[in-house]
């Protein structure tokens, strides 16, 4: 038929992009604007083929094949059909699997059901060598592009390069419409501590208590000694404790012994989490939610199933994933499903902290788009503030809550 068909492969385009622009193929070193990389792509495969496109195809990684937001972005943008393999990582570096393998296997069948003229491949991967012969023996034309190498030099296949039948560069001007270098994040200003916080810094430290002179105990009448108290009463000797024995600051295994006293005439209140510096130590109860937070439904209890399935279907053909806009949706649908309107103005007390049962239930939410997972060994808490961001800046529009960034 006389349409044209683009098939990307992400990590050599926009691995190559990177290295073009920040002399590295990492590619959180850009920014990516999709809407225009996709646009690009579609002016120009149309332009130098003279077809109009039948569709884009877009094969990237994903960690467990799970869709991350910028393929979310993608799928719901026409003429575009995303295609994951899995991701791993080897000593050290992530590896994409079975990208190749899709790539060709869509390649081939494009070409035998003469679904298009001319196929536009953005990959420099030679494993694709035999699907581009076989495109070329069902009498498609194929066009091999390429971005522009850093070193000047080729990053692609020879092979692959010398069975093309047309070759182009995307050179820096074209990449550069819709990829730019990543901003370092700013240093942001170390926050005030609360007041009652900077006061028990400001507090000058405890005077040591004096030492008590030792007390040996009196031999009984059958000339024994009677015994010591047990070790766990006394004080231990350690690199916080005073000369005369006693303990300024004690150690988390001190507070662990605290627990295990035997009865005392007068017991002492056992403290289990207790907030310490180099100036003090003060306890700190365990945070409970107000009775009013603690009656606040969550989305669960007011969803229905037919809600729950259409849900669904918007968060596989309308959400993009990205977080802002996750904390946004759930927000959205937990107060229009509201039965009680003063639960929302109840909910907009609670800020900035969203009650516990409400905050899970919402970071489980994330999950499903791929957020809150381990980027590097690392979690990422961006992802969360940006949800719940999101969230409340949802609830603030609800609401006519204005409050300063």
């Amino acid at each position: 038929m006389d349409r044209c068909v683009v098939l990307v492969d992400a990590g050599y385009l926009l691995g190559a992009a990177a290295s073009l622009l920040a002399g590295e193929p990492s590619r959180p070193r850009i920014t990516v604007d999709h809407a225009a990389l996709i646009q690009g792509l579609r002016e120009r495969a149309e332009e130098e083929t003279g077809r109009g496109l039948l569709r884009i195809y877009w094969f990237d990684g994903a960690p467990d094949r799970v869709p991350q937001p910028e393929h979310r972005r993608l799928r719901v943008m026409p003429r575009v059909t995303v295609r994951l393999g899995a991701l791993t990582r080897s000593d050290g570096r992530w590896a994409q699997k079975g990208v190749d393998a899709a790539m060709h296997a869509e390649l081939t069948e494009l070409a035998r059901n003469r679904a298009c003229a001319d196929i536009v491949l953005v990959t420099g991967d030679g494993d694709l060598l035999p699907g581009l012969m076989s495109a070329k023996e069902h009498g498609v034309a194929v066009h091999l592009w390429a971005v522009q190498a850093a070193d000047g030099d080729y990053n692609q296949s020879e092979d692959l390069v010398a069975e093309a039948d047309e070759r182009r560069v995307l050179d820096r001007a074209w990449i550069t419409r819709a990829v730019r270098l990543s901003e370092p994040p700013a240093a942001s200003p170390h926050p005030e501590p609360r007041s009652e916080i900077a006061a028990i810094l400001a507090a000058p430290p405890p005077e040591p208590a004096p030492a008590r002179p030792a007390v040996h105990p009196a031999p009984s009448r059958n000339g024994t000694t009677p015994p010591r108290p047990p070790a766990a009463c006394a004080a231990p000797a350690g690199r916080d404790s005073a000369p005369g024995g006693h303990k300024t600051v004690p150690t988390p295994k001190d507070l662990a012994t605290l627990g295990s006293r035997p009865p005392q005439p007068e017991p002492e209140p056992t403290a289990t989490l207790r907030w310490s510096s180099d100036r003090g130590w003060v306890d700190r109860g365990v945070p409970e939610e107000s009775p009013e937070a603690a009656a606040l439904p969550m989305l669960s209890e007011l969803t229905s199933p037919e809600q729950r399935w259409a849900d669904r279907e918007e968060d596989i053909t309308a959400v993009s994933g990205d977080p802002f806009e996750v904390g946004q949706v759930f927000a959205r649908r937990w107060a229009e499903r509201l039965t009680t309107p003063a639960h929302l103005a109840q909910l907009a007390g609670q800020y900035p902290r969203i009650p516990h049962r409400i905050d899970g239930e919402l970071l489980r939410y994330a999950a499903r788009f791929g957020l809150l997972s381990h980027k590097d060994d690392q979690l990422d808490e961006r992802d969360r503030y940006a949800i719940r961001a999101g969230f409340w800046r949802e609830v603030d529009a609800r609401t006519g809550t204005e409050r300063a960034s």
